[in-house]
């Protein structure tokens, strides 16, 4: 099941989720150009659990501050499939939040329900050397936002690529978190060896879920 778009307008040109968007495909490209120096770059900007935990920096080729990764790491992206899923799902569900909180709101919400997907990975394997990247983490936190706040909205979703069916947000984001909540615990035995950050996702898709009304106090619908 792959989402197409929503029925849910909007009254503001998200041009926020648009920047990221744009953000993230830019770096991405710069990935691209780094060749042989690309495992480099993502130690030095992905966000790697050792280093959080204890402020060493385990690639000291490039000299970054270690914990500035949880941020820097929500804009790298491991292929062109992970990078096209995540800004789809974002382009889908985010200017909807975008919307209700306004652009500046949106952005810190953005940062904080990603900062927070960062570390509920990075509390499950605290001393794994393996960058976590992407913007996984903060969508799913867009996810768990959109999921209380639009729950009966209407979601266009193409089906196994032959037909598309209409269902409301709480079908399709229901059965997405509970996908990542089994994945997340079928796999913790090896969850500090790489692969998909589940517990990010899981983090982020709570953190959105919960913050998302303590972001909305004292918004009147102003842009900004």
């Amino acid at each position: 099941m792959i989402p197409i778009k929503d029925e849910n307008p909007t009254r503001i040109f998200p041009f926020v989720t648009i920047l990221i968007i744009i953000i993230n495909v830019v770096i991405f490209f710069v990935e691209l150009q780094e060749g042989s120096n690309l495992e480099t770059f993502v130690k030095s900007f992905g966000c790697i659990p050792y280093e959080i935990t204890t402020g060493i920096d385990i690639t000291p080729y490039i000299h970054f501050p270690v914990r500035f990764t949880i941020i820097t790491s929500m804009f790298l992206h491991g292929g062109w499939m992970h990078l096209i899923g995540n800004m789809f799902y974002l382009w889908i569900f985010g200017n909807n939040i975008e919307d209700k909180l306004g652009h500046m709101r949106y952005l810190i919400f953005y940062f904080v329900v990603g900062i927070i997907a960062s570390l509920s990975q990075t509390m499950i394997s605290p001393i794994s050397k393996i960058p976590q990247i992407g913007a996984s983490g903060a969508i799913s936190g867009i996810l768990g936002a959109y999921l209380l706040l639009f729950p009966r909205a209407k979601v266009l979703l193409l089906l196994y690529f032959i037909s598309i069916v209409k269902v409301p947000a709480y079908i399709i984001l229901g059965l997405w978190i509970l996908l990542q909540v089994f994945n997340a615990f079928s796999t913790l035995s090896y969850a500090a060896h790489g692969g998909v950050a589940f517990f990010a996702h899981v983090g982020g898709f709570i953190a959105g879920f919960s913050l998302i009304k303590v972001f909305l106090i004292g918004r009147r619908y102003q842009r900004w």
